[in-house]
């Protein structure tokens, strides 16, 4: 037997949603849909929810499974599911009012601006229809839109990742003729996190961030209507440094040992070079102590992460031409930064360049001497970086890296991937809402009672920390991985 939780909700006796629970006999592909149905039949429950096409085509079925947007029609039913409305004013049980978002769309009056021969006109090529090709398959289930953590956490001034490409499949359109830049920055272009969230609860599997607004923040960068102040900032410190931030500390890579003849290189990242060289030496302790040894090499600029999130792409190839130089004798490359690691996998090899990288704890997992492992008495959570995480589709690794370490017990938090708001220049550009989403992620923290949070990404570090700090838990330390694997070391 299966425990099924489901959101009631009748407006004529219930001043707000409750979960009912419902027990089900477990069977093999059983689907969100199937299990509501046969809770139906089995206690005559009277469940609402919407339903049509059964094949994931029409988007009617759209529920949050487990705090995630998702269609009932393809979603695996599992034991203690939660299955919930979208995040839109309850109607009856999982049935939604969606007019807010749909009279949202009609107020932005957007139709396809062209001469009216274009539509006879069979000149244009598929690359010309591509970018716009890619996001109108949307069926408008609203799952991203009940998924953002920046919608349902942070502020209300973001039109959230269903407006961001609505509006992109209109303005890269090559028929239209219209600017729709206006609109997407009115809607909150430079509010979005990066986190990939979107993308992953997608049925049509659309990448909201990568072809709708990163694309339209490189227009406004273009069109002299970008970026934020606060991102130029990045791209004047790599024209002057080669790193996306200043420092008043020695660089890692002028502290360490550049050659060791080792064919494994440590690509040390902006956060890690300029304001966390202890990180970098602990990665060195760390694997000598498993008969490890790197390279730091000399001559390594930024992956470029901070110029790509926020449009400013003009100078990124010869960001991904100096590091290919550097590295291309290296058989491995590791990150400790789940941003670069994501960067140098995902978007160096559109500009030509494929390494083989690998992030700390993927690379670590199975190397790790355990007989030489201390005891470190400590309780411990895990943060998922989203570019580690969605990003890189790394989320084992690290847990199994933490529960080798003696001593340490080890909590999972409610949304351990949840995003903690430090991403896509939002730290820099909007500070308010990346401390929103620290604070949303830190109170998850709290719950846990652990005395550290465990992460593999500075920026993470940062944003969290700040958030634990506001909400009154300064004891809690959020740590990056190799810290403890130093203690469990030492």
């Amino acid at each position: 037997m299966i425990k099924v939780y489901v959101s009631r909700f009748n407006g004529e006796t219930d001043t707000e949603p409750h979960l009912e629970c419902y027990e089900l006999e477990e069977q093999p592909h059983m689907k969100v849909l199937d299990a509501l149905q046969a809770i139906n039949e089995k206690y005559d429950a009277d469940i609402s929810f919407r339903s049509s096409c059964r094949a994931g085509q029409c988007g009617s079925c759209g529920i949050m499974f487990n705090g995630n947007g998702a269609l009932a029609c393809q979603k695996d039913i599992k034991d203690d599911a939660i299955i919930e409305p979208l995040r839109f004013p309850v109607i009856e049980d999982l049935i939604v009012d969606k007019s807010s978002i749909e009279a949202k769309v009609k107020d932005l009056e957007l139709s396809l601006q062209c001469d009216h021969k274009c539509e006879f006109d069979d000149s244009m090529t598929k690359d010309e229809t591509a970018d716009t090709k890619k996001l109108r398959s949307c069926i408008e289930c609203y799952s991203c839109l009940s998924t953002c953590p920046v919608v349902n956490i942070a502020t209300e001034e973001f039109g959230g990742p269903y407006l961001m490409r609505y509006i992109s499949k209109f303005d890269f359109d090559p028929r239209d003729k219209f600017d729709r830049l206006k609109e997407a920055i009115d809607e909150g272009l430079y509010s979005c996190t990066s986190c990939g969230k979107c993308m992953a609860v997608c049925p049509k599997n659309i990448n909201t961030f990568g072809d709708a607004i990163e694309k339209l923040r490189a227009i406004a960068v273009a069109n002299g209507s970008g970026p934020l102040p606060e991102h130029v900032a990045f791209k004047e410190n790599i024209l002057e440094s080669g790193r996306s931030i200043k420092t008043d500390k020695t660089p890692f890579v002028e502290q360490a040992e550049n050659y060791t003849g080792s064919k494994i290189a440590f690509f040390t990242g902006c956060m890690v070079d300029y304001k966390f060289p202890e990180i970098g030496q602990m990665l060195v302790d760390v694997l000598k102590e498993n008969g490890i040894d790197i390279d730091v090499p000399e001559g390594q600029v930024c992956c470029g992460s901070p110029l790509l999130r926020t449009g400013q792409t003009d100078i990124v190839q010869d960001l991904v031409d100096k590091n290919k130089e550097v590295f291309k004798d290296y058989d491995t490359i590791i990150t400790i930064c789940s941003g670069c690691g994501a960067t140098l996998k995902n978007n160096h090899p559109e500009f030509g360049s494929k390494l083989h990288v690998m992030d700390i704890s993927e690379f670590l997992v199975d190397k790790l001497d355990e007989s030489k492992l201390k005891e470190v008495n400590m309780t411990v959570t895990y943060h998922d970086p989203c570019h580690l995480g969605r990003g890189q589709g790394i989320k084992d690794a690290p847990r199994e890296i933490i529960e080798k370490i003696p001593g340490v017990e080890f909590k999972e938090m409610k949304y351990p991937c949840q995003c903690c708001g430090a991403g896509g220049g939002i730290k820099s550009g909007k500070p308010e809402i990346a401390l929103e989403l620290s604070k949303s992620k830190a109170e998850m923290i709290k719950e846990t009672g652990a005395e550290a949070v465990i992460t593999i990404c500075p920026f993470c570090e940062l944003n969290l920390q700040d958030g634990l700090n506001a909400i009154g838990c300064e004891d809690v330390k959020c740590m990056h991985i190799l810290e403890l694997l130093k203690k469990a070391y030492e």
